[in-house]
Protein backbone atom coordinates (compact mmCIF):
# COMPACT_ATOMS: atom_id res chain seq x y z
CA UNK A 1 0.00 0.00 0.00
CA UNK A 2 2.91 2.16 0.78
CA UNK A 3 3.75 1.42 -2.43
CA UNK A 4 0.97 2.30 -4.58
CA UNK A 5 0.84 5.84 -2.72
CA UNK A 6 4.38 6.10 -3.58
CA UNK A 7 3.68 5.01 -6.99
CA UNK A 8 0.83 7.46 -7.39
CA UNK A 9 2.77 10.50 -5.92
CA UNK A 10 5.55 10.12 -8.79
CA UNK A 11 2.75 9.20 -11.10
CA UNK A 12 1.19 12.59 -10.23
CA UNK A 13 4.12 14.76 -9.90
CA UNK A 14 5.37 13.57 -13.27
CA UNK A 15 1.77 14.71 -14.73
CA UNK A 16 2.14 18.00 -12.98
CA UNK A 17 5.37 18.31 -14.11
CA UNK A 18 4.25 17.22 -17.75
CA UNK A 19 0.77 19.71 -17.56
CA UNK A 20 3.36 22.51 -16.28
CA UNK A 21 6.09 21.92 -19.34
CA UNK A 22 2.75 22.13 -21.23
CA UNK A 23 1.32 24.90 -20.08
CA UNK A 24 4.42 26.97 -20.68
CA UNK A 25 5.01 25.33 -23.88
CA UNK A 26 1.46 26.38 -24.45
CA UNK A 27 2.15 30.12 -23.34
CA UNK A 28 5.04 29.89 -25.84
CA UNK A 29 3.36 28.58 -28.57
CA UNK A 30 0.07 31.09 -28.07
CA UNK A 31 2.82 34.03 -27.84
CA UNK A 32 4.46 32.90 -30.86
CA UNK A 33 0.79 32.39 -32.60
CA UNK A 34 -0.06 36.44 -31.73
CA UNK A 35 3.01 37.08 -33.18
CA UNK A 36 2.02 35.10 -36.44
CA UNK A 37 -1.53 36.43 -35.93
CA UNK A 38 0.00 40.12 -36.10
CA UNK A 39 1.93 39.40 -38.84
CA UNK A 40 -0.82 37.70 -40.76
CA UNK A 41 -3.25 40.23 -40.22
CA UNK A 42 -0.58 42.85 -41.49
CA UNK A 43 -0.34 40.68 -44.64
CA UNK A 44 -4.07 40.59 -44.90
CA UNK A 45 -4.55 44.21 -44.56
CA UNK A 46 -1.70 44.74 -47.02
CA UNK A 47 -3.38 42.48 -49.42
CA UNK A 48 -6.76 43.78 -48.57
CA UNK A 49 -5.85 47.28 -49.78
CA UNK A 50 -4.00 46.17 -53.18
CA UNK A 51 -6.96 44.06 -53.56
CA UNK A 52 -9.02 47.05 -52.94
CA UNK A 53 -7.07 48.67 -55.57
CA UNK A 54 -7.31 45.49 -58.00
CA UNK A 55 -11.01 45.93 -57.54
CA UNK A 56 -11.48 50.10 -58.07
CA UNK A 57 -9.44 49.57 -60.90
CA UNK A 58 -11.76 47.00 -62.67
CA UNK A 59 -14.94 48.68 -61.99
CA UNK A 60 -12.86 51.96 -63.29
CA UNK A 61 -12.38 49.90 -66.48
CA UNK A 62 -15.54 48.24 -66.86
CA UNK A 63 -17.36 51.54 -66.31
CA UNK A 64 -14.90 53.00 -69.17
CA UNK A 65 -15.44 50.25 -71.85
CA UNK A 66 -19.16 50.66 -70.76
CA UNK A 67 -19.49 54.46 -71.36
CA UNK A 68 -17.23 54.14 -74.53
CA UNK A 69 -19.59 50.92 -75.93
CA UNK A 70 -22.24 53.39 -74.80
CA UNK A 71 -20.74 56.76 -76.88
CA UNK A 72 -19.73 54.17 -80.06
CA UNK A 73 -23.63 53.39 -80.22
CA UNK A 74 -24.60 56.91 -79.63
CA UNK A 75 -21.92 57.85 -82.39
CA UNK A 76 -23.48 55.24 -84.65
CA UNK A 77 -26.79 56.06 -84.03
CA UNK A 78 -26.71 59.65 -84.42
CA UNK A 79 -24.94 59.08 -87.73
CA UNK A 80 -27.19 56.89 -88.98
CA UNK A 81 -30.19 59.18 -87.91
CA UNK A 82 -28.42 62.19 -89.82
CA UNK A 83 -28.38 59.92 -93.36
CA UNK A 84 -31.74 59.00 -93.09
CA UNK A 85 -32.33 62.74 -92.33
CA UNK A 86 -30.44 64.14 -95.15
CA UNK A 87 -32.23 61.18 -97.27
CA UNK A 88 -36.11 62.57 -96.86
CA UNK A 89 -35.15 66.36 -95.58
CA UNK A 90 -36.24 67.36 -99.11
CA UNK A 91 -39.28 65.22 -99.11
CA UNK A 92 -41.91 67.66 -97.27
CA UNK A 93 -40.23 70.18 -100.27
CA UNK A 94 -41.31 67.42 -103.05
CA UNK A 95 -44.76 67.42 -101.28
CA UNK A 96 -45.66 70.34 -101.26
CA UNK A 97 -44.30 71.00 -104.98
CA UNK A 98 -46.13 68.56 -106.45
CA UNK A 99 -49.32 70.37 -107.10
CA UNK A 100 -47.10 73.16 -109.15
CA UNK A 101 -45.77 70.53 -110.75
CA UNK A 102 -49.63 69.61 -112.09
CA UNK A 103 -50.61 73.20 -112.61
CA UNK A 104 -47.34 72.75 -115.17
CA UNK A 105 -48.71 69.31 -116.83
CA UNK A 106 -52.03 70.71 -117.01
CA UNK A 107 -51.02 74.50 -118.31
CA UNK A 108 -48.41 72.27 -121.10
CA UNK A 109 -51.49 70.13 -121.86
CA UNK A 110 -54.10 73.28 -122.57
CA UNK A 111 -50.88 74.97 -124.40
CA UNK A 112 -51.11 72.78 -127.14
CA UNK A 113 -54.77 73.70 -127.67
CA UNK A 114 -54.52 77.10 -126.93
CA UNK A 115 -54.07 80.11 -129.52
CA UNK A 116 -54.57 83.01 -127.08
CA UNK A 117 -51.33 84.64 -125.75
CA UNK A 118 -52.60 86.48 -123.02
CA UNK A 119 -53.94 83.45 -121.01
CA UNK A 120 -50.57 81.57 -121.81
CA UNK A 121 -49.22 84.39 -119.77
CA UNK A 122 -51.34 84.62 -117.32
CA UNK A 123 -51.35 80.34 -116.82
CA UNK A 124 -47.56 81.04 -116.66
CA UNK A 125 -47.46 83.99 -114.01
CA UNK A 126 -49.66 81.93 -111.80
CA UNK A 127 -47.85 78.93 -111.85
CA UNK A 128 -44.58 81.13 -111.10
CA UNK A 129 -46.63 82.41 -108.07
CA UNK A 130 -47.79 79.43 -106.79
CA UNK A 131 -44.43 77.79 -106.63
CA UNK A 132 -42.61 80.51 -105.31
CA UNK A 133 -45.37 80.90 -102.65
CA UNK A 134 -44.44 77.50 -101.35
CA UNK A 135 -40.97 78.04 -101.69
CA UNK A 136 -41.05 81.16 -99.30
CA UNK A 137 -43.54 79.44 -97.15
CA UNK A 138 -40.27 76.80 -96.73
CA UNK A 139 -38.44 80.12 -95.36
CA UNK A 140 -37.08 80.55 -98.84
CA UNK A 141 -36.08 84.32 -99.65
CA UNK A 142 -34.95 86.50 -102.67
CA UNK A 143 -31.70 88.50 -101.81
CA UNK A 144 -32.43 92.55 -102.86
CA UNK A 145 -29.72 94.17 -105.69
CA UNK A 146 -31.45 97.01 -106.74
CA UNK A 147 -29.06 99.13 -109.49
CA UNK A 148 -27.09 101.69 -107.50
CA UNK A 149 -26.94 99.26 -104.27
CA UNK A 150 -23.37 98.68 -102.91
CA UNK A 151 -21.14 95.30 -103.65
CA UNK A 152 -21.14 93.35 -100.85
CA UNK A 153 -18.30 90.17 -101.39
CA UNK A 154 -20.66 88.50 -98.65
CA UNK A 155 -23.58 88.24 -100.68
CA UNK A 156 -22.54 88.83 -104.18
CA UNK A 157 -20.73 87.24 -106.79
CA UNK A 158 -19.50 89.92 -109.37
CA UNK A 159 -19.50 88.38 -112.86
CA UNK A 160 -18.02 91.61 -114.62
CA UNK A 161 -17.38 95.08 -114.24
CA UNK A 162 -18.33 97.57 -117.60
CA UNK A 163 -17.40 101.04 -117.67
CA UNK A 164 -20.03 103.46 -116.52
CA UNK A 165 -20.38 107.45 -117.03
CA UNK A 166 -21.74 108.29 -113.75
CA UNK A 167 -19.11 108.54 -110.75
CA UNK A 168 -21.64 107.49 -108.40
CA UNK A 169 -22.23 103.81 -109.98
CA UNK A 170 -18.93 103.13 -109.78
CA UNK A 171 -18.38 100.41 -107.28
CA UNK A 172 -21.96 99.65 -107.05
CA UNK A 173 -23.95 97.56 -109.03
CA UNK A 174 -25.40 98.16 -112.27
CA UNK A 175 -26.96 95.14 -113.70
CA UNK A 176 -28.55 91.51 -112.17
CA UNK A 177 -27.78 88.30 -113.94
CA UNK A 178 -28.90 86.27 -111.73
CA UNK A 179 -30.82 86.51 -108.57
CA UNK A 180 -29.71 85.69 -105.09
CA UNK A 181 -31.30 83.57 -102.77
CA UNK A 182 -31.32 83.12 -98.65
CA UNK A 183 -32.85 80.19 -96.76
CA UNK A 184 -33.50 81.71 -93.06
CA UNK A 185 -30.55 83.66 -93.04
CA UNK A 186 -28.40 81.88 -94.50
CA UNK A 187 -27.19 82.54 -98.35
CA UNK A 188 -27.65 79.90 -100.10
CA UNK A 189 -27.21 81.50 -103.65
CA UNK A 190 -24.92 84.44 -104.32
CA UNK A 191 -26.48 87.15 -106.87
CA UNK A 192 -24.25 87.33 -109.78
CA UNK A 193 -24.00 91.18 -110.53
CA UNK A 194 -22.30 93.40 -113.19
CA UNK A 195 -20.19 96.05 -110.83
CA UNK A 196 -19.63 99.45 -112.67
CA UNK A 197 -15.68 100.70 -113.26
Amino acid sequence: MAKDKETKETVEETTNAATEEQVVDTAENSDSEVDNDAELEEEVEELTAEEKLQVELAEAKDKYLRLYSEFENFRRRNAKERIELVKTASADLMTDLLPTIDDFERANQANEKQDDVDSLKEGFSLIHNKIYKTLEGKGLKVMETKKGTDFDADLHEAVTQFPVEEKKLKGKIIDTVEKGYYLGDKVIRFAKVVIGS
